[in-house]
């Protein structure tokens, strides 16, 4: 009796998660196509000035595989970088005024903003800076916000300029694209960037009336205006996940927002061991959250039926003579499998990483898991000697 009960629990088990499978197939925006991209732009008459702000805090060690890269940029109007170093003991500074010296190209500005003031995340209070002096000196029509550690194609200012200006956007991010070189990488992080996609499809995301807002922080070029009108960074002064609280902050106040995958923008950092990877998503993985423990427990039943409940049900459907069970947990799967494949092959991975999902995905649970308990020991949102409430 106790051994068909369980039977039966396993095979309504499948079949929920078949049903969510299909759902997040059909009906979650298709969150697992990799085909949103820079959309059609065409060249203005006139190019409009760009301030790039680059906040950098102990960033010596990429600098050189990603500023001389900004500094090339082959852009028609006028533009100039500020990167702001915060707080950096590694000779950010330093590092970055000879490499503008060693490659020319565009002009560099080097400053430093000082301790952030309280209700500041540091990365914002950089941007805030950063902006500020760059409306003195500039007066750019455009902000491009960039991470320290992201490295452009010669002409990915020249595109995103004019996308921009093309579908008359006031927001154009990208997702970089992430290194994958260690074993640990290629696990990963394809699969980082499919669960920010599932989280916010990147079609929602671009419908001008939609209420989905996202943004990836490693490259957004914002329009001065926009940025004015929703109080960017002020309004979003203490906010962990600052690239979602930006758009979200822009698309309220009226802004355009577009956000999808990376032609010309990589991120130069490496994640050679799990540890860098799980402190990567740990650190803001509550935050995302809400820290509210009910949402956390949601997304842990939710993550092991919807991930972890396929593979098993297809075992145990074998090993005990339920069909139901192993056919329903079998589908799953493939259908689960089949919506990262377009993932990896935009990561140029392997086929059969596909079938380490469900896999990864307990890695994610466990991760979010120990961000939670780091948040109630008062280490959340650590990153690089700063903690954050």
């Amino acid at each position: 009796m106790r051994q068909t009960a369980a039977v039966t629990v396993i095979a309504w088990t499948a079949a929920l998660s078949l049903a969510a499978w299909v759902w997040l197939l059909l009906c979650q925006g298709f969150f697992w196509r990799t085909d949103v991209r820079l959309p059609e732009r065409t060249e203005p008459a006139a190019w409009p000035s760009v301030a790039i702000v680059v906040p950098a805090r102990d960033e010596a060690d990429v600098l050189p595989d990603s500023l001389p890269s900004l500094l090339a940029q082959d852009y028609p109007g006028p533009a100039e970088v500020f990167l702001v170093d915060d707080g950096s003991t590694d000779g950010t500074g330093e590092v970055a005024k000879r490499l503008a010296a060693e490659h020319h190209g565009l002009p560099l500005t080097v400053t430093d903003p000082g301790d952030p003031e309280a209700g500041w995340t540091g990365k914002l209070w950089a941007v805030r800076h950063g902006i500020a002096l760059a409306r003195t000196r500039t007066g750019a029509e455009y902000l491009l916000l960039t991470d320290a550690d992201i490295a452009h194609r010669p002409d990915s200012l020249r595109e995103l300029v004019g996308a921009a200006r093309s579908a008359d956007l006031d927001l154009v991010s990208q997702m970089a694209r992430l290194r994958v070189a260690t074993g640990w990488e290629r696990l990963i992080v394809p699969a980082f960037v499919y669960f920010f996609a599932q989280l916010y499809p990147f079609r929602w995301v671009n419908r001008a009336k939609g209420r989905t807002a996202a943004a990836a922080g490693g490259c957004v070029l914002l329009r001065t205006e926009a940025a004015e009108r929703a109080a960017i960074p002020e309004s979003i002064r203490h906010a962990v996940i600052d690239d979602v609280s930006l758009a979200r902050a822009v698309k309220r106040s009226g802004g355009r927002i577009w956000l999808g995958l990376a032609e010309r923008v990589d991120s130069v950092r490496p994640y050679p061991r799990l540890a860098e990877l799980w402190r990567m998503v740990s650190r803001s993985a509550y935050a995302q959250l809400l820290h509210n423990p009910l949402l956390l427990a949601a997304t842990v039943v939710g993550l092991i039926v919807v991930y972890a409940a396929p593979p098993a049900a297809l075992i145990a459907g074998l090993a005990k003579g339920s069909p139901a069970a192993a056919v329903a947990g079998g589908a799953a799967w493939l259908i689960m499998a089949g919506t990262y494949l377009p993932m990896l092959a935009y990561y140029g991975q392997r086929r059969w990483l596909t079938l380490l999902l469900p896999f990864t995905a307990v890695l994610y649970l466990c991760m979010t898991v120990d961000s939670a308990v780091q948040h109630y020991r008062g280490r959340g949102a650590a990153w690089k000697g700063r903690t954050y409430a």
